[in-house]
């Protein structure tokens, strides 16, 4: 499971590095703005808005913005958007799934596409790469929260399926359809979590020496600085010497 745990902390250490803390906020706010318009605008009835929320205050969203972002949608803005994943592939075959929001589907497909040609990639058919993952909740704790057997003794008594403990932190996945359920018992055996979201877990990597991840993290960069670009997951490997090389950067 190494590489899944350092899947998470590059997408951590790039959330940290983020130069446009705005555009981030951006894309929270299209979550919250469309999560609330699908469904309750009250968070506590709303799962998909209550995990909206709670990730955007991860990253230090103000409380104005979320609130901001709700009343579009009480206002009746953000019905335009419509969600739509693309599957292709990046550096050595990589598998890199893009989930976008968009109001004009055509601008979006031809961005992307556009994105994976001049970064070394190749945009594929919808479920070319989806089914090298499973959807999942992925709930995230700091290791400080308690040691190894405290949290898998509070996961499975949450309903959860598995947990990875690590020297920073500890991931406790379960199934997509489980995540609310699952993260409200966490939280009341473990407090509040760094991280509550549904994400795409690899079920087999594509093992990446640091000239092709080099070359993927151009990838990731260009597709997260589009505006209609909502999450990138990929399924990398790579070893500990190569995500070191990676860091001094």
């Amino acid at each position: 499971m190494a590489g899944h745990s350092k899947w998470a902390n590059i997408q951590h250490r790039k959330g940290r590095q983020d130069k446009l803390r705005s555009k981030l906020f951006s894309k929270f706010s299209k979550e919250i703005t469309v999560a609330a318009k699908m469904g309750d605008p009250d968070p506590e009835k709303n799962p998909r808005l209550r995990l909206a929320v709670k990730e955007a205050k991860s990253q230090s969203m103000p409380k104005d913005n979320i609130e901001r972002a709700i009343k579009k949608a009480i206002g009746g803005e953000g019905e335009a958007y419509e969600e739509i994943r693309y599957e292709g592939y990046g550096p050595n075959g990589v598998a890199v799934i893009v989930e976008t929001m968009t109001d004009n589907r055509n601008r979006t497909a031809s961005n992307v596409r556009s994105l994976f040609t001049k970064n070394g990639g190749n945009l594929g058919e919808t479920g070319s790469v989806g089914f090298m993952f499973d959807r999942k909740g992925a709930v995230s704790y700091p290791a400080s929260v308690g040691d190894a057997d405290t949290v898998m003794m509070a996961a499975i008594e949450a309903g959860a399926e598995d947990v990875e403990s690590g020297d920073e932190e500890h991931i406790i996945w379960c199934a997509d359809t489980d995540l609310n359920e699952v993260s409200n018992a966490l939280e009341a055996e473990l407090g509040e979590s760094d991280s509550t979201k549904l994400i795409w877990r690899p079920t087999t990597t594509t093992d990446m020496g640091l000239e092709d991840m080099q070359k993927l993290m151009k990838l990731i960069d260009a597709l997260e600085d589009d505006d209609d670009v909502q999450t990138v997951t990929t399924n990398f490997e790579a070893s500990d010497e190569v995500m070191a090389q990676l860091g001094e950067e």
